[in-house]
């Protein structure tokens, strides 16, 4: 008769090698994406982003947006990337999202990499 009670099962460690290389390197970027903190930035004042999203607007800049939104933990979510695709009265249109002013901590000028600079 055998006893379940000392049977001690291996758990995640026998379903390692069901995995392919592709998705344990996919994993491996996901993980890295939640544990890296993105710094806050300095707080600009009102006066300052308006400069710098007005010169945006006028010569098609690119721009690197820190929003005031914080997490459950108090870190900052990645900066918002992208040209003015719009505005209102209440915020401007970046990267397919609604940005309000008030929400702006930071705004920066940006250089984005061509796509033949890119490694792999």
């Amino acid at each position: 008769m055998i006893l379940l009670s000392s049977y001690q099962d291996r758990k995640l460690l026998k379903w390692n090698g069901f995995y392919l290389s592709e998705h344990t390197r996919q994993l491996a970027v996901s993980k890295a994406k939640k544990v890296h903190i993105w710094p806050a930035k300095i707080a600009m004042d009102k006066r300052r982003i308006d400069q710098i999203l007005y010169e945006a607007q006028l010569k098609d800049r690119w721009i690197a947006i820190q929003k005031e939104e914080v997490d459950e933990e108090g870190h900052y979510f990645p900066d918002i990337i992208g040209k003015i695709q719009g505005y209102d009265e209440l915020g401007i249109y970046l990267a397919n999202q609604k940005v309000d002013y008030d929400e702006i901590r930071n705004v920066a000028f940006t250089t984005v990499p061509k796509w033949s600079e890119l490694e792999e």
